[in-house]
């Protein structure tokens, strides 16, 4: 017997397929695009903070932000401290916890993207900041 998929997507294949064309569009698209960062530093709850910005750029920027200060804080001697994208996810697996919330306009409404989708647009963010 052939069964047919319900007329309504569930959710769960709806924010797939909001994931897939949030990643397809053009730096131009995604620059107005309000982002909240919900992060957890350690197990302990009350570490919990988040984050606001203006465009998902500005937000892959913050997150780098923080790490450079983690990097500071650390060594503070240090005057020229560099790193690598394996060493900034390693900062970001390390969080207790980490997503992002995109303001969706065509649903007036914020999609969740975890730490998983957070590490991949770091990398294109970064790899086009270096390409300037």
């Amino acid at each position: 017997m052939l069964r047919l998929p319900p007329k309504e997507t569930p959710l769960h294949s709806q924010l797939l397929f909001s994931e897939a064309k949030l990643s397809d569009r053009s730096d131009s698209e995604m620059a107005n695009r309000h982002t909240i960062i919900l992060m957890q530093s350690s197990p302990n709850r009350a570490t919990r903070t988040f984050m606001d910005y203006d465009s998902i750029s500005q937000a892959m920027d913050g997150i780098c932000g923080l790490y450079e200060r983690k990097l500071k804080e650390i060594n503070p001697t240090v005057q020229n401290i560099t790193y690598d994208i394996s060493d900034l996810y390693n900062f970001i697996d390390g969080l207790a916890d980490l997503s992002a919330l995109i303001f969706e306009h065509s649903i007036q409404a914020y999609l969740p993207y975890d730490r998983v989708w957070i590490k991949n647009r770091m990398f294109h963010h970064l790899k086009k900041l270096a390409s300037h």
